[in-house]
């Protein structure tokens, strides 16, 4: 059965991972709200880090980034810029991962649009899954802190997640429209699997675009808690959850998805489950814990059969 993935750039990769061993046969649409120019280039970090699990090279150890890269660049752009006394270049950027960063840049440049050039690189790493941007406008997902407003990346890369969270909101997403390509997508395919990723920052951002929750409504909808017991696997899942008023646990994440949602897939080990507080929703308990190859591949058999 063919499904759409919607995709956040950590915890879903990882599930992705598994989802090709097993069949190929799905397509993903991947948030672009933390999409972020540096250096000169657009790095479109969940985009990447989807590409590269598909094409097998991405960096398992931090789920990033392609593996065995060399950062010289990077290095040396920060040994100029620490002689120059300027910020410089606080995001890691390997050398073959900026490679794929300078191209979308020039795509973008000469006029693609995102969904383009994401194509474009997608057929590059010999990708058979299409691999679609949440929209072709440019979004940004903005933290209210109290020391004011910044980008995603800001917050968490350069700021470690260190300021207190206020607010999560996604700048000019009243303007993002649903693509060519996946408004085909929604009509040919009835079953999407909305992976582990960050409800807030990673998932949000692609259900609010234009009306592509309303859409969902009238499919089958499987979601993959990112959450075991009050504690998210990885990422800011935790406070960005508590100012949008959610309690942090997989009864906030079925709660944040009850109007879309058929079927919940928690972990076994996850004592906080309040079947009163997921009501009229499937409950399924397994193994969400991706910690190696074989694990994803455990969970996406998983998935699968449930289907």
């Amino acid at each position: 059965m063919k499904m759409i993935v919607l995709s956040g750039g950590t915890g879903t990769p990882k599930l992705i991972s598994g989802l090709k061993q097993i069949d190929e046969d799905f397509n993903i649409i991947v948030n672009t709200g933390e999409d972020y120019w540096i250096s000169g280039n657009l790095i479109s970090p969940d985009i990447d880090s989807v590409i590269y699990t598909l094409a097998g090279i991405i960096d398992k150890e931090r789920w990033w980034g392609i593996k065995d890269d060399t950062f010289v660049t990077h290095e040396e752009i920060s040994r100029m810029a620490y002689n120059a006394k300027v910020k410089g270049e606080w995001m890691q950027i390997g050398d073959l991962d900026r490679a794929t960063h300078i191209f979308r840049s020039d795509l973008i440049r000469e006029n693609k649009n995102k969904t383009e050039a994401t194509l474009i690189l997608a057929k590059y790493f010999g990708i058979k899954q299409k691999v679609l941007p949440m929209c072709n406008e440019d979004i940004n997902t903005i933290i209210k802190t109290g020391e004011g407003e910044m980008h995603f990346q800001e917050f968490w890369v350069y700021r470690r997640g260190e300021p207190l969270v206020e607010d999560v909101y996604f700048r000019n997403i009243e303007k993002a429209k649903i693509t060519k390509e996946i408004d085909r997508l929604l009509k040919e395919e009835d079953t999407v699997l909305i992976g582990p990723s960050n409800p807030i920052s990673s998932i949000l951002p692609i259900l609010s675009v234009e009306n592509f929750r309303e859409r969902l409504k009238d499919k089958y909808v499987i979601s993959i808690s990112p959450i075991i017991g009050e504690k998210p696997i990885s990422g800011p899942a935790a406070s960005f959850m508590q100012v949008k008023g959610l309690e942090v646990s997989s009864n906030g994440v079925a709660e944040f998805y009850k109007d879309i949602l058929d079927v919940f897939v928690v972990d076994y080990r996850d004592n906080m489950i309040d079947k009163k507080k997921i009501k009229d929703i499937d409950l399924y308990a397994t193994d969400i814990l991706i910690e190696n190859d074989e694990k994803s591949k455990k969970l996406a058999q998983f998935i699968r059969n449930l289907l």
